[in-house]
């Protein structure tokens, strides 16, 4: 009798919950849930970032961070159209699609990837004008006609930086101390040696006189002119190439350059240091010049012809050498 009981009971208990899984079965449920996996671009899962589910009515909102493998979940939702946004530090957000959810469906979010933020960084390097300046002058150190004679003193840049004290004597030695200007010292000696002026003679003795003058001459013009009466005058020694306009204004431009120069402050003015520089050095040369090539009538036929060479150079200079000039731009244009 006891069997038969226990027995009777187990088919009972069996029967009442064969009939609650039928009923559970039968009956919908009446929630869904939607859960995915954080990875970034590369496939890795990615965790702690903040995921967010926007809900059919605009104050329903959830929040949830993924786990260590990337993982979220959210559960017990209503039926309706929900918004997943994921955001994380370095990563660009992503947001789903609009996610239609129907009563007790499982939803997986397979496509949350996100990419690394791409940051725009300007620098801005600030450079003094001390450096600008000096970049250029190692621009122009470059300009060299057919690229073997030196010509260092054109700018042709229209707005350069003012040259620095140092940097005007640095011009001036680096000049004075070319090869091409010793061998030009050179020749020149050699052809005063042949027209016989100065008055030092002939033979070895007096071309190495002619030699030494000729060096002087060019050495105290280009320094009194090209560095020192610049510095004190704060005018820039150099010649600006115009290169536009009217044959005319280019001409004028170029034949006025002894008497006009452009000073520190990038205004015109008296060119003050070229003519200081022809007077000083014709008025050196008395030192060393033989007593019959000396006196006040030498240092105005040198400062002549010293002032007429420079006027016929700057013309060749705008019209001619700088088509042969092979030069760099700077790095920075």
């Amino acid at each position: 009798m006891r069997t038969a009981r226990i027995l009777l009971i187990s088919l009972v208990v069996l029967l009442l919950s064969a009939v609650c899984v039928a009923q559970d079965s039968a009956a919908p449920a009446s929630t869904a849930q939607i859960t995915g996996t954080v990875m970034d671009s590369n496939g890795d899962t990615l965790s702690g970032a903040t995921v967010v589910l926007q809900g059919p009515a605009p104050a329903q909102s959830l929040k949830v961070i993924s786990d260590e493998n990337g993982f979220f979940a959210f559960k017990q939702l209503a039926p309706g159209t929900y918004h997943v946004t994921v955001t994380a530090a370095d990563f660009s957000d992503w947001s789903s699609t609009d996610l239609a959810l129907t009563a007790g469906q499982y939803m997986i979010v397979s496509d949350c990837k996100l990419r690394v933020s791409q940051v725009a960084t300007t620098v801005t390097v600030a450079y003094r004008p001390e450096e600008i300046a000096f970049e250029e002058v190692k621009t122009e150190e470059k300009q060299r006609v057919f690229g073997i004679i030196p010509n260092f003193y054109v700018v042709y840049d229209s707005n350069p930086v003012p040259l620095t004290t140092k940097l005007k004597f640095h011009l001036a030695l680096k000049t004075s101390t070319d090869a091409f200007t010793v061998a030009g010292v050179g020749a020149f000696a050699a052809i005063n040696q042949a027209g016989d002026t100065p008055n030092y003679g002939q033979g070895w003795k007096a071309y190495g006189e002619r030699v030494g003058a000729a060096g002087a001459d060019g050495l105290s013009d280009i320094m009194i002119g090209g560095a020192i009466l610049p510095s004190l005058l704060h005018q820039d020694p150099r010649y600006y190439y115009q290169g536009t306009g009217t044959t005319k204004s280019r001409m004028l431009h170029a034949i006025s350059y002894p008497f006009i120069c452009r000073g520190d402050n990038g205004k015109l003015q008296p060119n003050f240091s070229s003519i200081g520089g022809d007077l000083g050095s014709a008025a050196l040369s008395n030192l060393y010049y033989p007593q019959s090539d000396r006196g006040a009538n030498l240092v105005f036929q040198n400062f002549a012809i010293t002032t007429g060479e420079r006027m016929l150079s700057t013309l060749v200079q705008e019209f001619v050498l700088n088509r042969l000039t092979a030069r760099q731009r700077l790095k920075n244009q």
